[in-house]
C-alpha cells in the first residue's frame, strides 16, 4: 500500500512539474509579444526614437547570452527549483520595471536583467527537460513558447484598445511572473526528489563538469554553430518575409501579415503534432526531414512563382522547422555526453540568441545594398547552411562512456 501511494504521489508530482515547465515556457514568450506592440508607446514615454529598439534588444541579448553560457554552472550550484524561483522573480520585477523606470538608461539595465532571467529559465528548463523527459515533452515545451508569443500581443493590444496605459500590460504580466516565481519556490524540492527520473544516456552517469572541459569538445562548437544558423533561419523567415512580399512582390499588407501569422502558427502547431509523433519516429529521421523540408520551403519562397508558392513555402518551412530546436536539445547528451549536457545546452541557447539576432541583421545589410529581393536568396543560403551543419552533426561519433 505504501509503495502504491508513493507511486501515485510521484505520478502527481511528475504531472505538476511538467505542467510548470509548460507554464514557464509560456511565460518566456510573453515579453517578446508585449514589446512589439508597446514599443512605439515606450519610445515616446522615454523620449527616444523608434530606432532605439535595436539598442534595447542588444541590452536584452547581452543579459540573455551571458547567463545562458553560465547556466550549467548556476544550475549545478542552485538546483533547478531554486534557479527557476530566483530567475522568475528577476523577470517579474524586470517586467514591472519596464512600466515604472523613468529614464532610458535605467530601462536598458532593466532589459539586461530581463534577458538574464529569461536566459537562465530557458537554459535551465531545456536542460532539465532534456535530462528528465523526452522528445515529446520537449516539442510541446517549445510549442508553449509560441503560445506565450501569441498571447503577449493580445494582452498589450487589449490593454491599449480599452484606453488603459501600456504600463498596465507590463504590470499584469510581471505580476503573473512573480506569482509563478512563488509557485517555483514552493515546489523547489520536488524538482530534485526524483519525481521525474533522469532520461538514460547509455553508458553514462549524470554528473557535472567544468565549462572549460565542455568548451574543449569539437561537437559542442559544431552544435553551437548549428543552433545559431537554425535560429537565424527561423527568425529571418518571420521578420523579413513580410517585407519581401509587400515591398518586393506587391502583396497587400493585410494579406502578407496573415501569411506571416500562418508561418508562426504552423511552427507552433507543428511542435504540438510532433509531440504525438515523437517516440514513434526516430529523432534523426525527423531532423533530416525537417532540414530537407526547410530547404524546399526556402526555395519555394525564393522562386517568387506566385501567391500559392509563397504560402506553400511559408507553411512548409513552419512545419519543417517545428521539431528541429526541441529535438536538437533532446539529442545534446548523445552528442557531447551526459556530463557535459547542461553546460552544452546553455551554450546552445546562447548561440541561438546570437544567431537569431546576427543572421537577420546580415540579411538586412544585404537588403540595404541590393534590395529586398535578396531576402529569398538569404533564406535559401541559411537553410542550406543549416542542412550542411546538421549533416556534419549526424556523422559525429557519440562520446565514449
Amino acid at each position: 500500500m505504501s509503495a502504491t501511494h508513493t507511486s501515485l504521489g510521484r505520478g502527481r508530482d511528475r504531472r505538476l512539474l511538467i505542467g510548470l515547465m509548460f507554464v514557464g515556457f509560456i511565460s518566456l514568450g510573453l515579453p517578446d509579444g508585449l514589446l512589439g506592440v508597446a514599443w512605439p508607446s515606450i519610445a515616446r514615454a522615454r523620449g527616444v526614437g523608434v530606432e532605439s529598439l535595436g539598442t534595447l534588444l542588444i541590452a536584452f541579448s547581452a543579459g540573455y547570452l551571458t547567463i545562458s553560457v553560465l547556466s550549467g554552472r548556476i544550475l549545478a550550484a542552485l538546483g533547478v527549483g531554486r534557479l527557476l524561483a530566483v530567475c522568475a522573480s528577476i523577470t517579474g520585477m524586470s517586467l514591472i520595471g519596464f512600466a515604472t523606470v523613468p529614464l532610458w538608461w535605467l530601462l536598458l539595465i532593466v532589459a539586461a536583467a530581463l534577458g538574464a532571467g529569461g536566459g537562465a529559465i530557458d537554459a535551465g528548463l531545456n536542460a532539465y527537460a532534456a535530462a528528465h523527459t523526452g522528445p515529446r515533452v520537449l516539442n510541446w515545451l517549445h510549442a508553449c513558447f509560441g503560445v506565450g508569443a501569441t498571447l503577449g500581443p493580445a494582452i498589450m493590444t487589449a490593454t491599449i484598445a480599452t484606453g488603459q496605459p501600456w504600463q498596465l500590460g507590463y504590470a499584469l504580466v510581471g505580476g503573473g511572473q512573480l506569482a509563478l516565481a512563488a509557485v517555483f519556490a514552493l515546489t523547489r524540492k520536488r524538482w530534485e526528489d526524483g519525481a521525474i527520473a533522469p532520461a538514460a544516456v547509455p553508458g553514462e552517469a549524470a554528473r557535472h563538469t567544468s565549462l572549460r572541459a565542455t568548451a574543449s569538445l569539437p561537437a559542442v562548437w559544431l552544435s553551437i554553430l548549428t543552433f545559431a544558423i537554425y535560429t537565424g533561419l527561423e527568425v529571418t523567415v518571420g521578420q523579413w518575409s513580410f517585407s519581401l512580399f509587400t515591398i518586393g512582390r506587391g502583396v497587400p499588407a493585410i494579406l502578407a501579415g496573415q501569411w506571416v501569422s500562418l508561418y508562426w502558427g504552423s511552427l507552433t502547431l507543428g511542435r504540438v503534432l510532433m509531440g504525438f509523433v515523437a517516440g514513434r519516429v526516430a529523432p534523426r529521421a525527423m531532423l533530416w526531414a525537417g532540414a530537407a523540408g526547410a530547404l524546399l520551403g526556402a526555395l519555394l519562397i525564393a522562386l517568387g512563382a506566385g501567391y500559392l508558392a509563397d504560402v506553400a513555402g511559408l507553411l512548409l518551412m513552419g512545419l519543417s522547422l517545428a521539431p528541429i530546436f526541441p529535438l536538437l536539445i533532446a539529442t545534446t547528451a548523445g552528442r557531447v555526453g551526459r556530463a557535459h549536457a547542461d553546460n552544452a545546452i546553455g551554450m546552445e541557447i546562447a548561440a541561438a540568441t546570437a544567431g537569431g539576432a546576427l543572421i537577420p541583421w546580415l540579411i538586412g545589410q544585404a537588403v540595404g545594398l541590393g534590395g529586398v529581393g535578396l531576402v529569398g536568396l538569404g533564406i535559401v543560403i541559411a537553410a542550406t547552411l543549416y542542412l550542411a551543419c546538421y549533416a556534419a552533426l549526424s556523422v559525429l561519433r557519440q562520446p565514449a562512456a
